[in-house]
């Protein structure tokens, strides 16, 4: 049997967090899937150019000595012969995205505020965690554990900075905040900056927002013990059924 530490250290390393040894846990990312289709929790997530354009943003921040791991292939677009050539079917940053980034990290990094939140006093970046919670064990990694101000820090971009308070109920912000305090013990905040415009914001969470998130992981984990620690249950079986 690992001790929690042995996990926690194992799941410091992004191949084990996302692939099978990570798998045995349930993370916020699978709230989504719980909560609209949970037939396909199972399923391989395809990578896909938001996903590759995050982690490099979130690596330029928090982990720059690594970023040599991302190609970036000067096209155009992903349609073009010479990103087929060169990409060898993986999903890689395409040149202009890069130097978008790049001009991104540079404003929020020369936010003073940001800067100390970020990379100030006692800090931790990208910090696994685990919890049993409602029944199941839970993962998560947080950008950063700020202990000076006893805060768990999530960065995040946006399309439009002034509608982040829809989004964040939209992409399941409210049950990731809700799942790291519990995980890390810590109130959380987001720090956002517009891909756009780079404006930039810093979002902490009401009680409302937690308690939403909550009830989320509520019905996620009710969802979860149905279909895959209910043995009696037949999924074959399920259908959605609404008033229109």
């Amino acid at each position: 049997m690992e001790t929690k530490e042995q996990i926690i250290d194992n799941l410091r390393d992004d191949d084990w967090y996302y692939g099978t040894y990570g798998q045995q846990y349930l993370s916020n990312s699978n709230i989504g899937t719980l909560l609209s289709n949970p037939l396909h929790l199972k399923e391989k997530t395809e990578t896909t150019s938001a996903m590759v354009f995050g982690s490099y943003f979130h690596t330029a921040i928090l982990e720059p000595d690594k970023l040599q791991k991302f190609k970036i292939i000067d096209a155009t677009t992903r349609t073009t012969k010479a990103y087929k050539e060169l990409s060898g079917g993986e999903m890689c940053l395409l040149q202009h995205e890069k130097e978008k980034i790049d001009l991104m990290t540079e404003k929020l990094l020369d936010n003073d505020k940001f800067n100390v939140m970020i990379n100030l006093g006692e800090v931790k970046h990208e910090v696994p965690g685990i919890k049993e919670i409602m029944g199941n064990m839970w993962k998560g990694k947080a950008d950063i554990i700020n202990h000076d101000d006893k805060l768990v820090i999530d960065i995040k971009t946006s399309s439009d900075i002034n509608s982040f308070h829809y989004s964040a109920s939209k992409y399941n912000y409210d049950s990731q905040a809700y799942l790291y305090r519990e995980i890390f013990g810590y109130d959380m905040v987001f720090l956002v900056i517009d891909k756009n415009t780079h404006q930039m914001g810093l979002f902490d969470c009401s009680e409302n927002f937690y308690e939403k998130g909550r009830e989320k992981v509520i019905k996620a984990t009710e969802v979860y013990d149905l279909f895959y620690k209910d043995e009696s249950f037949d999924a074959k079986q399920f259908f959605i059924n609404r008033t229109l």
